[in-house]
């Protein structure tokens, strides 16, 4: 039986506000919160919130056979507790039904999967345990920032104990090679790779109402049988994409609710079902391995990360970024370590690309972009240094700070021992105390007769009498 394997992502930055020169030292708030409740709300109200009911009534109509999968940023998870809660309810009801599952990424949705692998385990480690709050499940899937991958990767993916990863059925990887079957990693051969199907994903995402486009309009029974069409060996049709698809890049009056609504229904007459990411991965066998020295994604011709590091001012903003992250990870400060994840989120250096037109950036042009990002983090940067002096090398730092932390770990030991030993004084006083204490007299009725007089013997008697004659 083929499987239709439904995944969107759900990922809004937190928009930097116009930082200048001028701010730098003065000013440690760097977000435009106007512009992110104002986009967070509008996408709810457009797309995230009806297409939750969407899902919801999907799930019911069809009895549970309808299955669907979400990653959702943790940056995003944050604005959309403060700003629109009501998308977090319709998530919550989601997971209830038991049809629904959440994918790991980063919490940051950031691209520290190339550069910190240890900064990219801790977000991955925040933001399942996020998930898992909110949602009641841990995620045994792994979804990187913008679908990134590689063998490296993959080595550390396999290392945190996911079962499979999602990522781009790319050419240059696959060749001739169709994404529509479960392959493994041949680095680590026990992690499951699901790939997507772009050519069916961005038939729904992106040409859905392309009037030029030659398959216009495009149907529920037509794109039903365009899947049913693929040879018959083939396992699972990976369809994913952006969650604002539904409402938000293809509007409403599309009519893209009811083709998505009307999708099970044809499905079930061509014997085609739906899973999630977990299903596929623990009923499919794996049947090729599949390698990549060089990392993927899913965006752009290239299938690369140019996106994102195409060119000088990218790859400035991105190592100045990441040469401080050794030093933050040292902080215990929570606000600056939240600066540092909003910080990473892949949108920034996204904004700075040159190749192409960049319809989503809040910047008119990428040095607006680069000037903006470079101001904010030499702010974020003094902060650091004002706390990690720059004159004290990592090593050094890190072995002072690995000395005050043993130096209060033996203080807090030497405080609980002269606590038990008061404690064990205290009682052993108290002891001898009780032992010593002088015993009462007691004046009740009980109390012990004075003793009597002895009778007088015959011997005594005779006694008493020679003395009185003696006195006479």
């Amino acid at each position: 039986m083929k499987n239709i394997c439904f995944y969107f992502q759900i990922h809004q930055p937190h928009r930097l506000k116009r930082y200048r020169f001028f701010n730098i030292g003065g000013d440690h708030y760097y977000y435009d919160d106007f512009a992110n409740e104002d986009f967070i709300q509008r996408v709810a109200e457009v797309s995230f919130i009806p297409a939750n009911r969407l899902m919801l009534d999907m799930i019911k109509e069809n009895e549970g056979r309808f299955k669907v999968a979400f990653s959702i940023s943790g940056v995003a998870l944050d604005q959309m507790e403060i700003y629109a809660p009501e998308v977090i309810d319709g998530f919550k009801q989601l997971a209830d039904t038991g049809c629904v599952e959440f994918l790991s990424e980063t919490q940051g949705h950031s691209l520290s999967s190339l550069i910190d692998p240890e900064g990219f385990k801790e977000q991955v480690r925040i933001h399942d345990e996020k998930i898992e709050l909110l949602f009641g499940q841990k995620p045994k899937v792994f979804r990187n920032t913008e679908l990134i991958f590689s063998d490296e990767i993959a080595t550390l993916v396999h290392g945190m104990g996911f079962s499979g990863i999602i990522t781009e059925g790319a050419k240059r990887t696959l060749g001739w090679k169709s994404p529509n079957y479960l392959y493994q990693s041949a680095e680590q051969p026990k992690l499951k790779l699901l790939l997507r199907n772009a050519r069916f994903s961005d038939d729904i995402a992106t040409r859905f109402s392309n009037y030029n486009w030659n398959e216009y309009p495009l149907t529920a029974d037509k794109f039903i049988n365009w899947i049913a069409a693929t040879p018959k060996e083939e396992q699972v049709i990976n369809l994913f994409m952006n969650y604002e698809a539904l409402g938000n890049f293809q509007k409403k009056s599309s009519g893209i609710f009811e083709f998505i609504r009307a999708l099970p229904r044809f499905a079930a007459d061509k014997n085609i079902g739906f899973a999630t990411p977990t299903e596929i991965v623990n009923t499919l066998k794996p049947i090729d391995k599949i390698s990549s020295m060089h990392p993927i994604s899913w965006v752009g011709e290239e299938r690369d990360v140019s996106a994102w590091l195409g060119n000088t001012l990218q790859q400035e903003a991105f190592n100045k970024l990441y040469e401080i992250a050794e030093r933050v990870r040292m902080s215990e400060s929570r606000r600056l370590k939240q600066d540092w994840v909003y910080l990473q989120s892949s949108d920034h250096f996204y904004y700075m690309g040159t190749k192409n037109e960049l319809p989503f950036s809040p910047y008119s042009s990428p040095y607006e972009a680069f000037n903006t990002y470079m101001n904010v983090l030499s702010d974020f940067k003094e902060r650091v240094e004002s706390e990690f002096p720059s004159s004290i090398g990592n090593e050094e730092l890190h072995a002072l700070l690995t000395t005050i932390h043993n130096q209060a770990d033996e203080i807090d030991r030497l405080e609980e021992k002269v606590k038990d030993l008061e404690a064990a004084s205290g009682t052993a006083s108290t002891t001898i105390i009780s032992k010593n204490e002088p015993v009462k007299k007691e004046t009740n009725s009980k109390a012990s007769p004075k003793p009597k007089a002895r009778p007088a013997t015959s011997r005594n008697k005779g006694k008493t009498e020679e003395k009185e004659n003696k006195t006479k």
